[in-house]
Order: structure tokens, then C-alpha cells, then sequence
């Protein structure tokens, strides 16, 4: 499904260039450009210094919010000198209920996108990260400084493991597979057998991709004392791709987000753009 409406999050210190990096991605497929301004709200003191302090504390939040306000209005200008059709909105977060706030409104957009600046910004990008995969049903693409993303990638790689992740990023991915130049399907370590990555590993992914128009050929790598995030970064390297395509693992228990090891490895060291669904 093409891309119609694209998400980004900013926040109160934040610079212009994510959004001006948002915009044209939009521009590039005809997308609309959906802008969420975030504060996060310290939470409340407690204990036996809290009435003293409780004043200080709200001065704070009377400062976040006419911060907040600014940024918006100043966001608001910076779209409306755009040729791009976008909007903006804004949310005041508690920061244990930031990421379901940033998920419910990523579940009115095609993709989240994660620019430079909101990767170089601690807990707000943790909190939008964990509410695109785990609160909106809808993928993230992460950019990291450096690179230069696109929503028409020429060579894309597919991290693949046959699990539930994996393949639902490919179908998010599906009109980019089908339209690229050059897919490669990696599979590192596969295991044949039903139960695992089939009698052929990598064969009816591939065969589902090339039904859709896709140019896509199978690799199996051998980790070979590596890490498999290791082997991915480094291939996706080697074919100079565009995109990396891969599913995001990882669960909730109780308000702690806990990402599995592959996805938590690439998360920490991106070094080009990485589509992402879970």
C-alpha cells in the first residue's frame, strides 16, 4: 500500500532538519505530512518534600506548556511555507504514558518516520520507537545522520527469519519490494524443516515476492563466530543498499519494553535507513 500519510515527531528543543527531511519524502511520493509536537512532563514529586517543592514543580509544567505552544506555532509556520499538504498537533506526555499518546496518533499514518534529531534525543525517541511498533500497528523507518533516505529505494535488503515480524514488514514494504531494482532476501544461519525456515529456506518468501513483481534473489550466510546484526550490517553494506527491511522483535511486560537482541543491535548502531514492523 502506498505511502499517504507520514508521521513525524519533534520535540520542544528540537531543530527543523527531521521535519524539512519529513517534507521531502512526502514530496517524493505525494504523501501528507503529519507533525506531533511532544513535552515530557516530569513526573509529580512525592514524599516527604513535596509540598514544599510542589510549587516548583508546577512552574515547570506552566513552562513546558508555553514551550510546547511555541514549538507548535513555530512547526506550523515552517508547514504552511511548505507545497506540501500537512498538519500539526501536540501533546503534553507523562513520560510512563508517552509512547501509548505517540502510538494512538501513529495509527492515523501510513509510517512513522525517525530522523537524526529525534535519534539523538534520548528518552523521547525511546518513547516514540516503542509507541510506533508496539502501540500503532504500523511500521517506522529510522534514518540515521548521514544517510540519505528514500521511499523508492533502488537496492533493498530483507533481513529474513520466516517469523510472524519479518513478514508483515515485507508486506508493509510490498509496493517499494515490488518497485526496486534489486531485492536480496538474507537468511543468516537458516534452518531447513517445516518447523523452521522450510524444506528450501528463503524459497516461498521469495516466490511470494516475485508473484507481487519483485526482482528479489535468496542469500544464506554463515555467521561464522558473528553476530547475525553484524552479518546483516555488514551486507547490507556490501550491496550498497537503500533500505533494509526487517521485522522488530520484542514484547511488552507491564510498562517495560524489552526488544530482542537483533533489533535492539540495530537500533543502537544504524548506519542507513531501516524499515521496521512488528
Amino acid at each position: 500500500m502506498p505511502f499517504k500519510t507520514i508521521l513525524t515527531v519533534t520535540g520542544t528543543h528540537r531543530g527543523d532538519n527531521d521535519i524539512k527531511l519529513a517534507t521531502k519524502l512526502c514530496e517524493e511520493v505525494g504523501a501528507h505530512l503529519s507533525v506531533l509536537a511532544v513535552a515530557l512532563a516530569a513526573p509529580p514529586p512525592i514524599g516527604d518534600y513535596a509540598a514544599p517543592i510542589s510549587d516548583t514543580w508546577m512552574e515547570e509544567r506552566r513552562a513546558d506548556l508555553e514551550q510546547l505552544e511555541k514549538r507548535t506555532a513555530a512547526v506550523s509556520h515552517l508547514l504552511a511555507s511548505s507545497a506540501i499538504s500537512a498538519d500539526i498537533t501536540n501533546a503534553y506526555a507523562e513520560i510512563g504514558w508517552a509512547d501509548e499518546i505517540i502510538g494512538r496518533r501513529a495509527r492515523y499514518a501510513d509510517l512513522t518516520l525517525i530522523g537524526p534529531e529525534l535519534l539523538s534525543d534520548g528518552t523521547l525517541k525511546d518513547k516514540t520507537i516503542e509507541g510506533a511498533l508496539f502501540s500503532s500497528g504500523k511500521p517506522m523507518l529510522l534514518v540515521p545522520e548521514g544517510s540519505k533516505p528514500t521511499l523508492q529505494p533502488r537496492k533493498v535488503m530483507i533481513a529474513w527469519d520466516s517469523r510472524v515480524e519479518a513478514s508483515r514488514a515485507v508486506r508493509e514494504a510490498i509496493h517499494m519490494l515490488t518497485a526496486a531494482d534489486d531485492v536480496r532476501l538474507i537468511l543468516v544461519d537458516p534452518v531447513e524443516g517445516e518447523s523452521h525456515q522450510g524444506a528450501e529456506p528463503g524459497a516461498d518468501v521469495a516466490t511470494y515476492l516475485a508473484r507481487h513483481g519483485a526482482k528479489v534473489m535468496v542469500e544464506r550466510l554463515p555467521s561464522s563466530g558473528q553476530s547475525v546484526a553484524e552479518v546483516l550490517k555488514r551486507h547490507a553494506a556490501d550491496m550498497s543498499a537503500d533500505l533494509v527491511v526487517m521485522g522488530a522483535y520484542g514484547h511488552s511486560r507491564l510498562r517495560e519494553r524489552l526488544f530482542g537482541g537483533v533489533t535492539k543491535s540495530i537500533l543502537n548502531d544504524l548506519s542507513m535507513p531501516v524499515f521496521m514492523a512488528h
